[in-house]
Formats: C-alpha cells, sequence, structure tokens
C-alpha cells in the first residue's frame, strides 16, 4: 500500500512539472531531483522566499568526482507529506519556475 501511494504522489507531481522542469520518475527512492534553471542554492531560496516550499539545494549534499559535482543545478524533492500537499507543492514550484 505504501509504495503504491509513493507511486500515485510521483506520478501526480511529475505531471504538474514536467513541462517546466527537468525531471523524471526515479528508478527507487523518494525523491525527485529535477534540474534547475538557476543554481540550485539560489532556487532553492527563491522558492522558499517566494514560494514558501522547501527543497534541498543538490549541492548541499554531493561533492566533485572526477571534476562533476552531481549535485550541482538539481535540487531534491521528498514526497513524504500526504498526496494533496504534495502536489499543492508542485503547484507553487511550477508558478516559482515559470517566473525564471
Amino acid at each position: 500500500a505504501n509504495r503504491a501511494l509513493y507511486r500515485q504522489k510521483f506520478a501526480a507531481v511529475l505531471e504538474t512539472l514536467a513541462d517546466v522542469l527537468d525531471i523524471r520518475m526515479p528508478e527507487a527512492g523518494f525523491y525527485f531531483w529535477p534540474t534547475t534553471p538557476i543554481p540550485d542554492p539560489e532556487f532553492a531560496r527563491g522558492l522558499f522566499e517566494q514560494q514558501n516550499v522547501t527543497v534541498l539545494p543538490g549541492s548541499f549534499l554531493s561533492r566533485k568526482a572526477d571534476g562533476v559535482d552531481p549535485g550541482t543545478q538539481r535540487i531534491r524533492m521528498a514526497l513524504v507529506a500526504p498526496i494533496e500537499s504534495c502536489l499543492e507543492a508542485a503547484r507553487r514550484i511550477r508558478v516559482y519556475s515559470r517566473l525564471l
């Protein structure tokens, strides 16, 4: 039942954000890792300031390896809240992303 609920959340949020962010369905895990159109810390800060949605900058969780930082230009979005809250956050992320 829990896996089915997560699949439902991921599908609904993906549908909401697919045309405004580079976002893909994860193969496993509890997070989306979309690419941001501006630096990830700036995106996360602006999203919180303008839409009151908290995401984690990917670069806060990663480090360079072989000259590449896989978290740069990405945010981590957790879908642990109830589906209604996840969809509301996705709508706010959509509004913010369209302004960039």
